[in-house]
């Protein structure tokens, strides 16, 4: 029986540095994640410059490092993937650059996939199936969108964020409050044990369309937040922060979960697709598990490891390769 051939993926769209082997099955032989939060950290978010520079650190050992788990040497390949658009161009730049350089010197065929897509694909390596067509939701630090998935990569935009991504001003918020950065999961665990009613911040554009605002609500926040160190001082405004970080998660996943199921019901599909860094949060998750089987929607969200930025989801690139539709030797980084 002859072996899958065995693909390199690689992802530098942002603050991670990622690298997986994937079979054409699919199946994933390795998933090797390389992260930047220390880098950042001191600035409460992604430093573009210094995101590229870290990527060119740790480029080559996360590869060697995906090689080794997977047992695979680079003449097993058989095509080289990378994340390609959209990103932080100069840290996108690491990532293509690597994969042209790999792919003439191996000789093997070069794959271009957008970083939207491979989150989207991942909620079907995570299912094991065929999920599509269905509704997608990407979810992160840069992106809020909802999406007609036809297929993993026929994507068509149905509404986005108007101003700022979920994920920013989750990150916004956490930085705001002396949380720390990456500001989602800092906000998750504060809010543990808090009360997500005390403060009754808004949903923005709940009941209007597909389309998504943040800005308002993280203004709502700084607000709530100022008022607080106003009239009870710093030390109250700290003890008061599990409830001010459960209220505004609360409001963050009511609003992502009505506009999915609106969509879902706009355009009478019964699958929903959760994909992005901010589809980990466990109060989203439970949301969108209740409102789907109320609606009787099957419900698709990987893992967390699937959720944020990794190389396992370049495997959206196996679509183009059924196709034929390998990239040219000047693939370009394009950041929108």
């Amino acid at each position: 029986m002859t072996e899958p051939r065995r693909f390199l993926g690689l992802e530098t769209s942002c603050d991670e540095t990622a690298a997986a082997v994937f079979t054409e099955e699919p199946r994933i032989l390795s998933s090797v994640v390389a992260s930047q939060h220390q880098v950042h950290a001191p600035y409460g978010g992604v430093v573009p410059e210094l995101a590229a520079r870290a990527h060119l650190r740790n480029l080559l050992p996360v590869i060697r490092n995906a090689l080794t788990q997977a047992d695979t040497r680079l003449e097993d390949l058989s095509a080289i993937a990378v994340h390609h658009r959209p990103g932080l161009v100069g840290a996108l730049v690491v990532g293509v650059s690597a994969a042209k350089m790999l792919s003439v010197m191996l000789r093997v065929p070069l794959l271009g996939v957008s970083h939207l897509e491979g989150h989207v694909y991942a909620s079907q390596l995570a299912a094991g199936r065929d999920i599509f067509p269905a509704v997608a939701v990407i979810v992160s630090g840069g992106h809020t969108q909802l999406m007609l998935a036809r297929a993993a990569d026929q994507l068509e935009l149905l509404g986005q964020t108007k101003d700022d991504a979920a994920g920013e001003a989750l990150d916004k918020a956490a930085a705001l409050m002396g949380l720390g950065f990456p500001g989602g999961p800092a906000i998750e665990r504060e809010a543990e044990g808090g009360n997500p009613k005390r403060f009754p911040l808004p949903r923005p554009l709940l009941h209007e369309g597909l389309d998504f605002s943040f800005s308002g609500l993280k203004t709502a926040l700084l607000y709530t937040w100022q008022g607080l160190v106003r009239d009870q001082g710093e030390k109250a405004a700290r003890l008061a922060r599990p409830d001010l970080a459960a209220s505004l998660q609360a409001a963050v996943a009511d609003v992502i979960t009505t506009k999915a199921i609106r969509a879902l019901k706009q355009t009478g599909l019964n699958s929903l697709a959760v994909c992005g860094g901010v589809a980990c949060n466990k109060r989203l998750r439970s949301q969108l598990e209740e409102a789907t089987r109320k609606a009787g929607v099957a419900l698709h969200i990987p893992p967390p490891s699937l959720c944020t930025d990794n190389a396992a989801m370049a495997a959206v690139s196996l679509e183009r390769w059924r196709k034929g539709q390998f990239a040219p030797p000047d693939l370009d980084a394009l950041p929108h």
